[in-house]
């Protein structure tokens, strides 16, 4: 039976890191067969960099065939709740997302809804 890992990472870990330092610690947890969750999210460049680094490692580093990554935010907001949520992230930074992100060759498929998450991984 293969054994899954997962590993979460609170915001406040990668809160006070540079953008480069985030995605070099969420690609050596991925490249040791872990799968990340990640409170919050990553922003549009982080996350061009994190697929462009892991474009990079595909064929150099054995077994190592990419990443799933997928992105779950509240869905249902009310008008002041939208402004509420748009003041906070931008004091403190987005810590109501949760970021999933695993290697590809353990994770199948992520689908998401506004109820649920699925994970599929390879047998």
């Amino acid at each position: 039976m293969a054994k899954l890992t997962l590993s979460f990472i609170p915001y406040a870990d990668l809160a006070r890191m540079k953008s480069e330092q985030r995605i070099k610690r969420i690609l050596d947890t991925i490249l040791s067969g872990r799968i990340v969750i990640l409170q919050g999210r990553l922003d549009a460049t982080e996350e061009t960099g994190l697929i462009q680094a892991t474009m990079a490692l595909v064929g150099r580093v054995k077994g190592f065939k990419g990443v799933e990554l997928a992105v779950i935010n509240p869905e249902n907001q009310d008008f002041l709740d939208k402004i509420r949520t748009g003041i906070a992230r931008a004091l403190i930074g987005s810590r109501d997302a949760l970021t999933i992100i695993g290697p590809a060759s353990i994770v199948k498929d992520i689908k998401k809804d506004p109820r649920k998450i699925e994970l599929m991984l390879k047998g």
